[in-house]
């Protein structure tokens, strides 16, 4: 009896343990790793962040590896190498690499920001500023053929304000020296990035008079994109991706800009949590946060409107041909 007992107890201790690697086995199959590379490390991309931070990804069965690509060229070519699964970058990119003939088109499934997140920085205080005041200055612009630099002259023409005649355009300062051009005495007018334009005011370098992304109207600014074979391959994956974007979307519109500094303070150690505050605070004020990640028409089109008026726009394309907005209005119910 006692023999039968033990032996019986080793069988059933057998079931259990194998039951359980089972189990583990299982559950570590469930998790999808998904590569990201995003284009630049910034506040402006809270949302991606919050999502991670939250756990949104994890309860989607998703494990994301973040790799941060420094720069719009070196994003397209980590993806389009397969150093990625999903790229974070501006829309443009998609339109640049489709222009090249790609037979594995690069498709935006997922909008993250709908504004320019650029502000207008003047050495000097100015009360009242008013855009004609731009008018004989040196403006320290953004580099040729990226967002930032076709927004900006895209708003100044809006003004009135021809970027080539009325005033002294500085475009040939790379991307990571610009702040430190300006600081150093270039130019009477930056176009920044935050929290650098916030960092200059604070500091009595600068000061704030007027917002790109406010003047500039919704863009997709930044989105999340993939290949066209990966997403066919990865539908499932691509959908919980979405899904977790848009909780971390509606959480950011729902809280205030302290919950959101405090949660994604690990990001940005090098930042004060009171600066990361003010920073999350005028992207919220001003909409630069999309509240869900359809990529709309219009939106689109004014995009390709912008590139078209900078000379940057190879062809016109269709929304329907770069973006698929399927995903992200299941995921938006």
């Amino acid at each position: 009896m006692k023999k039968w007992l033990r032996s019986g107890l080793g069988v059933l201790l057998i079931l259990i343990l194998t039951i359980g690697l089972t189990a583990c086995g299982e559950k570590e199959e469930a998790v999808q790793k998904v590569r990201v590379a995003e284009v630049t490390r910034s506040i402006f991309y809270a949302p991606e962040y919050v999502a991670i931070e939250k756990g949104f990804f994890k309860e989607e069965g998703l494990d994301i590896e973040l790799t941060t690509t420094w720069g719009g060229d070196k994003t397209m070519t980590t993806l389009l190498s397969n150093g990625a699964d999903v790229a974070l970058v501006g829309s443009e990119t998609s339109i640049y690499v489709h222009a090249q003939g790609s037979d594995d088109p690069v498709i935006n499934f997922a909008q993250l920001t709908q504004t320019d997140g650029t502000f207008l920085v003047s050495r000097e205080k100015v009360e009242n500023f008013e855009w004609d005041q731009l008018k004989g200055s040196t403006f320290l612009g953004q580099r040729k053929g990226g967002m930032p630099q076709m927004v900006g002259e895209f708003v100044l023409k809006n003004h009135g304000i021809d970027p080539q005649n009325d005033l002294n355009l500085i475009q040939n300062i790379d991307f990571a020296n610009v702040a430190n051009a300006f600081a150093s005495g270039t130019g009477d007018y930056v176009q920044l990035f935050e929290p650098t334009a916030s960092i200059f005011e604070q500091e009595g370098k600068g000061h704030i008079v007027a917002s790109f992304g406010t003047e500039s109207g919704h863009v997709p600014y930044t989105t999340f994109m993939a290949k066209d074979s990966y997403m066919k391959e990865n539908k499932e994956t691509v959908e919980k991706f979405t899904k977790a974007l848009y909780k971390a979307q509606q959480w950011v519109a729902d809280h205030s800009a302290a919950d959101i500094a405090k949660v994604i303070e690990p990001y940005f150690e090098d930042t004060k949590v009171d600066l990361i505050e003010t920073v999350v605070d005028r992207y919220k004020s001003q909409g630069s946060f999309a509240t869900d990640p359809i990529l709309d028409e219009d939106e689109w089109n004014n995009l390709q409107a912008i590139m078209d008026e900078a000379g940057e726009l190879p062809q016109s394309i269709d929304h329907k041909t770069l973006v698929n907005t399927s995903i992200a209005e299941k995921a938006s119910k």
